[in-house]
């Protein structure tokens, strides 16, 4: 049994009961036929007990649960101290206040109170940091069992293609991620839904990411968490993702081209490890010698492919006939795409013969 079920029924036995009395007072005022007023206004007060009870009651809680669950520990310390002091100096000019002449000695202080309480939590929440600083050791229990949530600390939110793709592993362990990576539920989710598809490509890709959550979690040197984080009135992950990324002010991990450009549009930072490996892959020039595996043709007629250790292709002019030797080769151009780089080359000249590849 639900909690709205449960507060539909209560709210229509209230508001029937409100219903029934306020019928029977105006039915006795009228003079007429009062027990027909009072079951008029009783099913009346029942029906709107049934329909508009969770959106006084349950919705708003539940929307308001859902708020406080995405605001940092310290975030709300600092809302509290700001209620605290902003009461406290309510309190202190609340009697001078009252004591001007009507109606201002009646609403002064109210006012007042109001003013001052939402001035003190605004200004506390927004200097949350230097206050936490300030107060050093007291804060300190609160920074680390908050630690992980804290934009300052550079929190990471993975999405599912950063997790299959695997390669997160191996740059977790190099330190270049600062902060704590955090997988939500929504996201484990996903990754379990595709590891059970009956897709096997699918499942296998699903199973893949699946294992390196466990080498992350096992890792004592990765600081990575699944945290039960979720948001509310949105169905997408990757919307998910971007919302709460927000939020809790913290970069997205991602190799989802689409995701990468909606966040970004979003105002969120998006660490892309496509754009990582491309960046660290070596740099040539034009004019500089490779040494060259030549292992299949390329698109147009007479060129030849093959590729450097670090995956990135080379097209070799009139390379075709070179196909399963290895030659040297002079750079032409360096072509950045979407997908990587690319290195165009030619024979290198005066130098055009070819050794087998052992």
């Amino acid at each position: 049994m639900s909690v709205d079920f449960i507060a539909r029924i209560v709210g229509m036995i209230l508001l029937f009961g409100g219903g029934f009395y306020l019928g029977t007072v105006l039915g006795n005022s009228a003079g007429d036929q009062p027990v027909l007023w009072a079951i008029v206004f009783g099913m009346v007060g029942a029906l709107l007990g049934l329909v508009v009870t969770p959106f006084l009651t349950t919705r708003p809680m539940r929307a308001l649960r859902a708020k406080l669950s995405v605001i940092s520990l310290k975030t709300m310390v600092a809302g509290l101290l700001g209620l605290i002091i902003g009461l406290v100096v309510a309190a202190l000019i609340a009697f001078p206040l009252s004591l001007l002449p009507t109606p201002l000695g009646q609403l002064l202080p109210f006012i007042g109170a109001i003013l001052t309480t939402y001035l003190s939590i605004a200004i506390f929440t927004t200097r949350q940091d230097d206050i936490s600083n300030l107060v050093g050791s007291r804060f300190g229990s609160l920074n680390r069992g908050d630690q992980d949530l804290s934009p300052e600390n550079n929190s990471v939110l993975l999405d599912t293609s950063v997790i299959i793709d695997g390669r997160i592993a191996d740059i977790a362990r190099t330190g270049f991620i600062a902060g704590p990576m955090l997988v939500p539920s929504f996201v484990l989710n996903e990754l379990q839904h595709v590891a059970d598809s009956s897709d096997g490509l699918r499942r296998q890709r699903g199973r893949r990411g699946l294992d390196i959550l466990n080498r992350l979690q096992k890792d004592p040197v990765i600081p990575m968490r699944i945290t039960d984080l979720d948001v509310e009135g949105v169905r997408e992950v990757d919307d998910k993702l971007v919302v709460l990324a927000k939020q809790l002010r913290c970069k997205v991990l991602t190799n989802d081209y689409n995701l990468n450009r909606v966040a970004e549009l979003q105002g969120v930072t998006v660490l892309n490890i496509n754009e990582l490996a491309n960046a660290v892959k070596a740099v040539f020039l034009p004019g500089e010698t490779l040494e060259i595996d030549v292992i299949q043709k390329g698109k147009e007629t007479g060129q030849g492919v093959g590729y450097l250790d670090d995956g990135t292709m080379v097209v070799v002019e009139d390379g075709e006939m070179h196909i399963g030797s290895v030659i040297l080769v002079t750079v032409t151009k360096v072509l950045q795409t979407a997908a990587g780089r690319m290195i165009f080359a030619r024979l290198k000249l005066n130098d055009k013969k070819a050794f087998t590849a052992e």
